[in-house]
């Protein structure tokens, strides 16, 4: 009687390719909520099993920063103390599947009525549900439901806190509006408490990451702010992840006046615990290296702002790798483009070699 071979059993995809990568962005403002908006079109569907040249993402997760003090968010939180809505509603209708409709309804402002006046609809929306849940991450997570985003968004803590600047100067400036508004050299970045935890689910996401994003948005009120929570720089810098850093277009008034692309690079290792500094922190930086208009460069230049100048000589010895392309788009004002942008990322970094 003859011997039955065991059947070969079909060779299983590898866990990263069967459930696409994960990619974790880490900020806040306008420049997070622009990459957001690019990236969502790479992420696979409820529907895909596996993911494809055009989708390779199976997890997007942005981990917003929470300091913003002005505004509706500001309002919101001296008012009603709850933490600001305002960068974490942005993301959301980046990632939402109906920017249209509901997208414009959270961010609908109030022009008129006494209280409501200057509000944005899905700031209140987020402040009542923190209310009702008690947490303003359980808030976010039932908002993100109702406007079905294509991703996860996490506040990088929980914690009410601010941002405390030392300037060139020596005065320290309380507050992202005040320090904004200082138009001096900043020193020095802190929070405005110690010991300050980050929410497990953003560091958990962090952790399992096969990419990471950092910016584009203002430098100190945007990107670093949560690089200032100990663990979170922690598992960044322990990461095995691609870790990349998206250059802001232009120097910002007062926060980067006259900084250079390894000026950006140096502040952030600037604000990196002590302990990591010998580790490298970020592996490419992406720039820009298309001209802006000169009419549009002198508006910009009058307001105190010009072109982030690329100085690939200064960053190198340093293991960090630049990619440029031609990442600027004008509307009047000046934003990265975000298909473009979210294709070269998903190109170089994404895709197998």
């Amino acid at each position: 009687m003859k011997k039955k071979r065991p059947l070969k059993s079909k060779a299983a995809k590898p866990k990263s390719l069967s459930r696409g990568l994960r990619v974790v962005a880490l900020g806040g403002g306008t420049g997070l909520s622009t990459l957001l908006r690019g990236l969502k079109e790479h992420v696979m569907g409820r529907r895909d099993k596996f993911p494809t040249r055009q989708r390779p993402i199976g997890d997007l997760t942005a981990i917003v920063t929470v300091t913003d003090d002005g505004g509706s968010s500001g309002r919101l939180r001296r008012e009603n103390r709850v933490l600001p809505p305002g960068d974490i509603r942005n993301c959301m209708v980046a990632l939402s599947q109906d920017e249209a409709l509901l997208g414009r309804l959270f961010q609908y402002r109030f022009q008129a009525g006494r209280g409501l006046r200057g509000h944005n609809f899905g700031n209140l929306f987020l402040a009542a549900l923190t209310h009702v849940t008690g947490d303003f991450a359980e808030a976010v997570r039932v908002s993100s439901k109702v406007l079905a985003i294509r991703g996860n968004i996490f506040p990088s803590t929980i914690s009410n806190i601010h941002l405390v600047a030392t300037l060139d100067n020596g005065r320290v400036v309380h507050g992202e509006t005040r320090i904004t508004a200082s138009r001096a050299p900043i020193r020095k970045l802190a929070l405005s408490a110690k010991n300050v935890r980050p929410l497990p689910k953003a560091l958990e996401a962090i952790q399992k990451a096969d990419l990471i994003l950092l910016g584009p948005g203002s430098l100190y009120t945007s990107v670093i702010p949560n690089l200032l929570i100990p663990e979170i720089a922690q598992a960044i810098t322990h990461s095995k992840a691609k870790r990349v850093y998206i250059s802001n277009l232009m120097t910002q008034p007062g926060e980067s006046t006259g900084y250079s692309l390894s000026q950006h690079v140096s502040a952030i290792r600037r604000h990196i615990p002590r302990r990591y500094a010998h580790r490298r922190f970020i592996d490419f930086v992406v720039a820009n290296r298309k001209s802006v208009s000169p009419e549009v460069a002198r508006r910009y230049r009058a307001q105190g702002a010009a072109p982030v100048a690329i100085d690939l000589e200064r960053l190198q010895g340093t293991g960090v790798r630049v990619v440029l392309d031609q990442l600027l788009e004008e509307h009047g004002v000046i934003r990265h483009d975000a298909k473009r942008l979210a294709s070269l990322l998903v190109e170089k970094f994404l895709r197998p070699r």
